[in-house]
């Protein structure tokens, strides 16, 4: 994943190698796909949460298939994300379960609704499937007392997908938080939809679930703000991003009595603040209003030590057959090409912790003048893990 090309060629000839049927999917199962899914089905991803519970961490059960463009598919995939909130019930091992809205409906459809344009009758039929789906998912969830997140996506069709997940959060969030939404804090206007969302909860009467990301989707956004000619909606710069983010984590903690928050991020500085931000409103670390989330197969010295610390944390654990999940597992491939990519500073990370582990098993070393890690501050990393 170091090498760009290497990445962007072997993307290619996977996505050829499926398409003709060669006989591949053993060697992404057991490399890709291990590193960053828990299995092919909810039964194969047990040995995952059974894993990451042994050391207090939860699993937020993640259907990454993107599903046949039709009625029939996006029936399927509801009926499957309802298995995992059905799976999740009563288990404190699974605190989330989680849908994209995307997976329910055509995006194109989605866009549609957002412009305002005049829908055909066929286009106001989908859309009340759409919501009957969403509706049929959130439902299920209350009545189970599984919280549940929508994910953010693009923001030419975000909207639509606010307007639905606000609406359900209007049913079903009332007696505790259930459904929660998305922000992606790489918009530039996103600190100040939060606020809206806020004030709006507070005077509707429901609690407002909050799951804080820093963004997935940067490139496209622009490429397309520049082919259709409109402001580019992402931060300047990624400072800004940042500067948001922890904005956004100070906004929550000061209205933890009617706001939720999962902060799901990779970033050793914005983990540090919601410590201490907790710790500054006399939250313990297991206080259930806020939860640390990562992605499954990256930033397992955060999501390790936190849980050693304490805190409630849990890991998005993908699952889906091999090949359905192939776009999933390519956007990780892309984020993580790069030396300064997550999965690189972990092996970083690894290789300076065996050469400490080394020092420490064999002492003369040190009387030798071999230099030797110093022990780290915090708890080690691999020990936890």
């Amino acid at each position: 994943m170091n090498n760009a090309s290497v990445v962007k060629v072997g993307q290619k000839m996977l996505k050829l190698a499926f398409k003709v049927g060669l006989p591949v999917r053993g060697i992404v199962r057991s490399t890709l796909f291990d590193l960053f899914c828990g299995g092919e089905t909810i039964a194969d991803s047990e040995a995952t949460i059974k894993q990451l519970a042994k050391y207090e961490i939860g699993t937020i059960l993640d259907y990454s298939v993107e599903g046949e463009k039709s009625q029939k598919g996006f029936d399927k995939t509801k009926d499957e994300i309802i298995k995992t909130i059905v799976r999740s019930e009563g288990d404190a091992r699974i605190p989330y379960c989680v849908f994209k809205v995307s997976g329910l409906a055509d995006s194109a459809l989605l866009t549609r609704y957002q412009k305002n344009k005049q829908l055909s009758e066929k286009d106001k039929a989908a859309m009340d499937r759409v919501w009957q789906r969403v509706d049929e998912i959130c439902r299920t969830a209350h009545e189970k007392k599984v919280r549940l997140f929508i994910d953010g996506e693009e923001s030419w069709f975000q909207h639509t997908i606010d307007e639905i997940t606000y609406e359900m959060m209007r049913r079903y969030n009332r007696e505790r938080c259930i459904v929660y939404n998305t922000f992606q804090m790489y918009r530039h206007d996103m600190l100040g939809l939060l606020k809206e969302a806020h004030t709006d909860a507070k005077s509707e009467g429901y609690y407002l679930g909050v799951k804080l990301v820093r963004g997935a989707y940067m490139e496209k956004e622009r490429d397309r703000a520049e082919e259709e000619g409109y402001t580019d909606p992402i931060q300047p710069t990624k400072a800004d991003t940042d500067q948001d983010f922890d904005a956004a984590l100070a906004y929550c903690l000061e209205h933890n009595d009617t706001v939720r928050l999962c902060s799901g991020s990779h970033n050793d500085s914005s983990n540090y603040l919601l410590m201490k931000l907790m710790n500054d409103y006399g939250m313990r670390p297991d206080d259930d209003r806020v939860w640390f989330a990562q992605l499954y197969g990256m930033s397992d010295n955060i999501s390790f030590n936190l849980a050693k610390g304490g805190y409630n944390v849990a890991k998005y654990v993908p699952y889906g057959p091999v090949k359905a999940v192939m776009p999933y597992l390519m956007r990780r491939a892309d984020e993580n090409t790069s030396i300064a990519g997550q999965s690189s500073r972990e092996f970083m990370l690894i290789r300076k912790e065996i050469k400490r582990r080394k020092g420490d098993e064999q002492g003369k070393l040190v009387t030798m003048g071999v230099e030797v890690e110093e022990q780290p501050a915090v708890s080690d990393p691999l020990r936890t893990a």
